[in-house]
């Protein structure tokens, strides 16, 4: 569904992207994680293509759609009901054009898509949608002006669950809604059938409604099979082998170090001392890597307005 190639972006001299690579096959359900401040919103919008990237290349299967919340809502007199059914671009259309075709060919067309796509279900379809957000049937029938900023978000987030695109990609879907309505949209994204991206601080969200993980982090995407929680006990897993080949390296670099201090002034052993003392220097040079990096992966946790990469 969605292929990312070598992608680097930089944002006032920073780099929040460096050459990262994913795959996303149709079908999967995908959380986004990583520090705060590390680009995930704004690969969001690269893939939208509000964003361009500096190098690598984004691209989608043929024929594919893609779905995000929009901030741009009219503040007029539309009724909620009519955002939501706009959302569906194609169906809007149609209909607009089946009040003045006249050639018999292309109103037959038009009627028989209008059928495949369930056009004359949607308003009830679009209802349901802004019913499980929490508007009742009087606000449906409301303008979009007498609401304020959390409940407009709430409409935009119920255009593109009726838009129904083949990618959605929802990011903190659940900021301005209450108990009732995240439980409603848990439920919602569960049932989803299409390939999902979504970005979440909720672990529970993320545990019941994805199954691939990708982690950002150090300018890099990375995938893992399961849930949140699976993805944290792997991360855990990784971090414990890392401790203990870290452990290993310095138990030989200080046996090594040993035998350079025992017999680094002994001609016959010299050449064996000068490649112990090789290797130490090459151990030294990892390690400062190894230090660089988790230095910075905890200063990217600690810091929501970082966008710079760790060692590479």
């Amino acid at each position: 569904m969605l292929f990312i190639n070598d992608l680097t972006f930089r944002i006032a001299g920073r780099t929040l992207l460096d050459k990262a690579n994913l795959t996303v096959p149709a079908g999967h359900r995908v959380g986004l994680v990583g520090p705060n401040g590390t680009g995930k919103s704004t690969l969001f919008k690269l893939v939208a293509g509000e964003y361009h990237a500096d190098g690598g290349e984004i691209s989608m299967i043929k024929g594919a759609t893609m779905g995000m919340v929009r901030q741009d809502l009219p503040e007029d007199d539309t009724k909620l009901i009519d955002i939501v059914l706009a959302a569906d671009v194609e169906r809007d259309a149609l209909m607009t054009e089946a009040e003045t075709a006249e050639d018999p060919d292309r109103i037959g067309y038009i009627y028989e898509r209008l059928s495949e796509i369930d056009a004359y279900d949607a308003p009830a379809r679009a209802a349901t949608i802004l019913a499980g957000l929490g508007f009742n049937e009087e606000a449906q029938n409301s303008p979009i002006s007498s609401f304020s900023g959390g409940w407009r978000m709430r409409v935009a987030l119920a255009a593109v669950l009726f838009k129904k695109p083949n990618l959605l990609m929802l990011d903190e879907p659940t900021n301005h809604l209450d108990f009732e309505a995240m439980v409603w949209l848990e439920n919602f994204l569960m049932r989803y059938t299409e390939t999902l991206i979504i970005i979440s601080h909720d672990r529970d969200i993320l545990n019941k409604t994805v199954d691939h993980i990708v982690h950002l982090e150090n300018c890099k995407l990375t995938s893992y099979t399961g849930t949140y929680d699976m993805f944290e006990r792997k991360r855990a897993e990784q971090q414990l082998n890392q401790q203990a080949l870290h452990e290993r390296q310095m138990a030989q670099k200080a046996h090594m170090q040993a035998f350079v201090d025992r017999f680094g002034a002994t001609a016959s052993k010299a050449r064996q001392a000068q490649s112990r003392l090789k290797a130490i220097a090459k151990m030294d040079i990892v390690d400062a890597v190894m230090a660089s990096r988790a230095s910075m992966s905890r200063w990217l946790v600690g810091s929501s307005s970082s966008r710079i990469c760790g060692a590479s």
